[in-house]
C-alpha cells in the first residue's frame, strides 16, 4: 500500500507535465497552417545592427530571428521582421523531432531544434524565411 502511494505521488507530476506539453502543442497547432518544410538546420542569416534580446531563448510565434552561427551550431538572435530573417511560425515544446513541423506548420521552410539536457525543456521552432 505504501509503495503504491509513493508510485502514485511520483507519477502525478509527470502526468501533469505531459498534459501541459500536449495542451501547449495542441494550442499552438490550432493557430498554424500552410505548405512544405525542408531544411532541418537553420541557414545563416544576414548580419543586422540590432542588439540581442535579453531573453534570447524565449522565442515565440511571430518573433523574427537571424542565425549568427552556423548550420551546425546555430546562434539565434531576435531582430525586427524584414528581409533575410526567419519568422517563428510555431514553437513545439518537449520534443527534438524537427519533422513535426511538416505536419504542424507545413508552410515552414526551416526548423531549429533546441536539445536541452532536461528533456522537458527541449523544443523545436518551425520557421519561415522572409
Amino acid at each position: 500500500m505504501i509503495i503504491g502511494l509513493v508510485v502514485l505521488l511520483l507519477l502525478c507530476p509527470c502526468v501533469g507535465l505531459v498534459g501541459w506539453a500536449v495542451w501547449r502543442v495542441a494550442d499552438d497547432a490550432s493557430t498554424s497552417a500552410g505548405p512544405s518544410m525542408s531544411d532541418p538546420a537553420l541557414p545563416s542569416g544576414a548580419p543586422t545592427n540590432t542588439a540581442p534580446s535579453p531573453d534570447r531563448d524565449e522565442f515565440a510565434k511571430g518573433d523574427c530571428l537571424v542565425n549568427d552561427g552556423t548550420d551546425d551550431d546555430a546562434q539565434l538572435r531576435k531582430v525586427p521582421c524584414g528581409p533575410n530573417t526567419y519568422e517563428v511560425l510555431l514553437r513545439i515544446p518537449a520534443t527534438t523531432d524537427g519533422d513535426r513541423c511538416e505536419i504542424m506548420a507545413p508552410q515552414a521552410t526551416a526548423n531549429y531544434v533546441h536539445d536541452n539536457t532536461v528533456d522537458v525543456l527541449d523544443y523545436v521552432l518551425c520557421l519561415r524565411e522572409r
